[in-house]
């Protein structure tokens, strides 16, 4: 049977990121998308103008009466992904969070979904009972709500595969990681995608068999204007430091794929950009210090752990819809020693150079309020 005869469902819609992979697969729009917030209903309309939208919790909705009864050739779940994360680290979870998955089955008993997908992440396949003492994952009972819900849908005559896929491996410049589950019960083979990307250094990639990795600084607007990182008005704490320190160190002082940056005084083809990369011969050097070895690149802000810091020539990191911004674009800054400045970017004209050594160039270093520098 032909999806356009069928109907294409998309439970947990959000703002339609799936409903717009699913139309750019098949070549029409979602006849039908569900979510319980209203703002994510309205986001999810403007994207997807055409599609009938529900605005009510998943497990509410009269699943026989959507669509006239037509049948569903193709539902996706998106199910809430925070209680299964890593990210929630050793924080208590919510069953009813846990528990949105089962809807799948409700949706598979009662209209026969010719093709199921669900996507969570990746520790969805560790899905087990909550220990009510504790409020956490039952460590010992890890993975047997998984198995249970895949041999529900086997029951249902479904074939069920799944498998943990990377978003740069298929051409998006994020290292988002992802569980796939597809079910479906029309007797055709389940087929899995080949990767079309990998790491510059991969032999795929050096035979031209694949495309290396898309990078942060390819989707990063660099016309917007980027206020320093070092001058919040709330500091920042002392682990988000260390990670600027070893960034700086990693990206800046040992990489060998920075560039130079003449910040006064030099001609360009380009005005807005007076900069060149080591590959090319230096510029005339003259006895001002008119030159900066610059790399950006990105740091967590938020998060507690290792000191992970990230090279904009990388995949970017999955970005979350916080609102508090959790990654953040680091680059030097230039300092003046004996003034009132607190600093100014690298990119910007440098400031006026008198007879003194009075300008610096600063890394993050990290300090003690009553004893001196650390590093």
């Amino acid at each position: 049977m032909s999806l356009f005869n069928e109907l294409i469902v998309d439970n947990f819609a959000g703002g339609g990121g799936a409903s717009t992979g699913i139309e750019w697969g098949i070549g029409r729009p979602v006849d039908i998308a569900i979510n319980h917030d209203e703002t994510a209903v309205r986001l999810h309309h403007a994207n997807h103008p055409s599609t009938h939208h529900f605005c009510q919790d998943v497990f509410s909705i009269d699943i026989k009466r959507v669509g006239g009864g037509r049948p569903i050739g193709l539902a996706w779940f998106s199910p809430g992904c925070t209680h299964f994360s890593r990210a929630k680290g050793d924080k208590p979870v919510k069953k009813s969070i846990r528990d949105l998955a089962w809807v799948v089955l409700k949706w598979a008993s009662a209209r026969r979904p010719r093709v199921i997908f669900l996507e969570n992440v990746v520790e969805f396949e560790g899905w087990g009972p909550i220990d009510p003492k504790t409020s956490k994952p039952c460590k010992k009972r890890k993975g047997q709500t998984f198995d249970q819900f895949v041999d529900h849908l086997r029951c249902l005559g479904y074939s069920v595969e799944w498998r943990a896929l990377t978003a740069c491996d298929y051409g998006a410049p994020t290292i988002r990681k992802r569980l796939f589950l597809v079910a479906r019960r029309d007797g055709v083979p389940i087929a899995w995608p080949e990767p079309t990307h990998a790491v510059p250094t991969d032999p795929g990639v050096l035979s031209g068999a694949l495309q290396p990795w898309r990078t942060a600084a390819e989707i990063i607007d660099w016309s917007i204007p980027c206020p320093s990182i070092f001058e919040r008005r709330k500091p920042l704490v002392e682990k988000t430091m260390a990670r600027i320190a070893k960034g700086l160190q990693r990206f800046v002082i040992d990489s060998p794929d920075p560039f130079i940056m003449t910040y006064y005084g030099a001609k360009s083809e380009d005005p807005e950009f007076r900069g060149f990369p080591l590959s090319e011969p230096a510029r005339t050097q003259s006895t001002e210090n008119r030159f900066a070895l610059v790399e950006p690149f990105v740091v967590p802000v938020t998060h507690a752990g290792s000191p992970r810091v990230h090279s904009l020539n990388e995949p970017l990191r999955t970005v979350t819809t916080a609102s508090r911004g959790e990654l953040a674009l680091v680059s030097p800054v230039i300092s003046r020693q004996f003034t009132r400045s607190i600093g100014q970017r690298v990119d910007q004209p440098g400031p006026t150079e008198t007879g003194k050594d009075k300008t610096a160039l600063v890394t993050a270093f990290l300090a003690k309020h009553f004893g001196g520098v650390t590093g």
